[in-house]
């Protein structure tokens, strides 16, 4: 279990969930606080929530919109980041947050997977706590153990998230889906929004001989047009790395994405054989910061 000091006793039986992240939970259902009941978090009119083995919570309310990431997905994501391909943008995004919000007291990642990006910001913030929101269980039961400062809860984000309005100081968004009016609602009057999105060089050396999903040409305009009126972009900024990928990495790369719902797993194993030994590749990644409106 977490040992977070200021975890409430009661919480220690099985959530792994800091008070202050605790505190900006909200029923689904009726909107009201949260508080744990046993391995259970309930509200004062009676609707409760398991905890998780693994020390999440579902906090999801009637049909999920999508599946989720698969236990392959997870699992591939998981070997790929940890051996720091991506480390270059975890630390660019701490950057980004560290100097718009020194202290924020809750930073909310929707989307957060294994909760790797959320990971490296709160290193940044020794001062914050975080929540890890996503709709994949495989994902989050990884994401709670992400890290001491930070839960973890099952929710779909089109579906409603479960935060008070204006709980959270900053909200990440890396490769995840946008509600740009929930966004707001949860985001405090001063906040900030980072989404991260790829560019159009983003593994531009695999697309064509693995037949990868192309990136959208018109993601710059769609992204602020989906998230508009309610939140506005301030700046954005572009960073990249260069990677020299062996098979074995191009083909966890391709698992952890969305090409992995596309491509039959037999032949993408038998084009990511045709490769050679080592290949090199372009990340290349917007970040971008929206306020609200």
């Amino acid at each position: 279990m977490t040992s977070t000091d200021d975890q409430p006793p009661a919480v220690r039986s099985r959530l792994r969930m800091p008070a202050r992240a605790l505190a900006a939970l909200a029923c689904p259902h009726c909107g009201q606080g949260l508080a744990p009941v046993g391995d259970a978090l309930a509200c004062p009119a009676g609707h409760s929530f398991d905890v998780a083995r693994q020390g999440y919570v579902s906090l999801l309310s009637g049909r999920r919109t999508g599946p989720g990431d698969s236990r392959d997905m997870v699992r591939a994501r998981q070997e790929f980041q940890e051996a720091g391909h991506y480390a270059p943008l975890a630390r660019r995004l701490a950057a980004t947050v560290a100097d718009l919000a020194p202290e924020p007291e809750l930073v909310a990642d929707v989307g957060a997977g294994t909760g790797y990006y959320l990971r490296h910001v709160l290193d940044a913030l020794p001062g914050s706590h975080g929540l890890a929101l996503d709709v994949s269980g495989y994902a989050l039961r990884r994401a709670a153990k992400a890290h001491p400062r930070a839960g973890a809860l099952a929710c779909d984000v089109w579906g409603g998230l479960p935060l008070r309005r204006g709980a959270a100081a900053v909200l990440l968004n890396v490769f995840a889906p946008r509600n740009g009016a929930e966004f707001r609602r949860v985001l405090s009057d001063d906040g900030a929004l980072l989404v991260v999105t790829p560019t159009a060089r983003h593994l531009a050396e695999l697309r064509g001989p693995l037949g990868l999903i192309d990136v959208d040409p018109r993601k710059d305009e769609r992204v602020p047009e989906g998230l508009a009126p309610h939140l506005l972009p301030e700046r954005h900024e572009e960073t990249s790395a260069e990677l020299r990928l062996g098979r074995t990495e191009v083909g966890a790369l391709v698992e952890m994405g969305p090409s992995a719902r596309h491509i039959d797993p037999a032949e993408l194993r038998r084009r990511v054989a045709a490769l050679p030994g080592a290949t090199d590749v372009t990340a290349s990644w917007t970040i971008s910061v929206y306020r609200p409106a």
